[in-house]
């Protein structure tokens, strides 16, 4: 699966666009390593909203940040980003959702037009034959050029000589932006993300005389999004969620809020 939304910051977008993909001249990256905070409120309609704090230091000017380790479902369109220290500083001039799950395919799609080696056992002589080839196409099999003759397929193992760069293989926030300060941002980012869920159970015990009960309950966290969320504040939210439009604003505040937990320290 490889997902790539743009998302343009307003009208922006179409002023910085062009020459902003021309102007790049860094690539910064943003682990969970970075985060500061993470709050996560969970609504019992498969659906959460996050708000991920990172400390990043970036490079003066138009540059590229990469924000990693962010939910696989994701829902793109509802992501917001600002500094918070720095608010008129930073600026998002253009934003892609990019995640390749790393397969075999994919690897050799980010390997056509280059040389790799195939590896075969001879077992007629009990060894291996190691060959050199182009990969020219990787579209319903591969097609080689081998010592100037073209291979419709060829049997043995690929061997890659490395990871490709450009392989993203971690959900990922690419941005385009400008920056105006040299100092450290503290980033808020906000997202919808689906497949996150809560449900509660209760548990009702009666004494020997039927006069007065003990009533326990508990509640499970079921998170599929696709990331892991340490030590996070979080919220649980019953009720249901009512999103304008078309349906990926974010949700209005009133839903009844169940439970807090006590918020922090807890990991989704």
């Amino acid at each position: 699966m490889n997902m790539k939304v743009r998302v343009g910051a307003f009208c922006l977008l179409f002023l910085w666009g062009s020459s902003a993909t021309a102007a790049i001249q860094s690539v910064s990256k943003s682990t969970d390593a970075d985060q500061v905070a993470v709050e996560v409120t969970v609504y019992n309609s498969n659906l959460g909203l996050v708000k991920d704090r990172r400390k990043v230091r970036l490079p003066a000017g138009e540059g590229e940040l990469r924000f990693m380790d962010v939910a696989a479902h994701i829902i793109p369109e509802t992501v917001h980003a600002k500094s918070l220290n720095y608010p008129e500083d930073f600026t998002v001039l253009e934003q892609n959702y990019e995640y390749d799950l790393m397969n075999a395919g994919k690897l050799l799609d980010k390997y056509v037009g280059k040389t790799i080696k195939i590896m075969d056992w001879n077992k007629f002589q009990d060894r291996k034959d190691t060959v050199e080839a182009t990969l020219l196409s990787n579209n319903q099999g591969q097609i080689y050029r081998i010592n100037d003759e073209i291979y419709l397929g060829h049997p043995g193992y690929k061997v890659l000589p490395e990871l490709p760069e450009n392989l993203i293989a971690k959900p990922t926030l690419t941005w385009l932006y400008h920056n105006k300060s040299e100092q450290r941002h503290e980033l808020e980012v906000s997202y919808l993300t689906n497949n996150l869920g809560w449900k509660a159970d209760y548990v009702v015990v009666l004494n020997e005389d039927d006069t007065s009960a003990d009533i326990s309950g508990w509640v499970t966290l079921d998170n599929k999004s696709g990331a892991t969320y340490k030590d996070a504040r979080l919220k649980l939210v019953a009720g249901d969620v009512h999103r304008e439009g078309s349906g990926y604003g974010y949700p209005e505040e009133g839903s009844q809020e169940e439970d807090d937990g006590g918020g922090q320290g807890s990991s989704v």
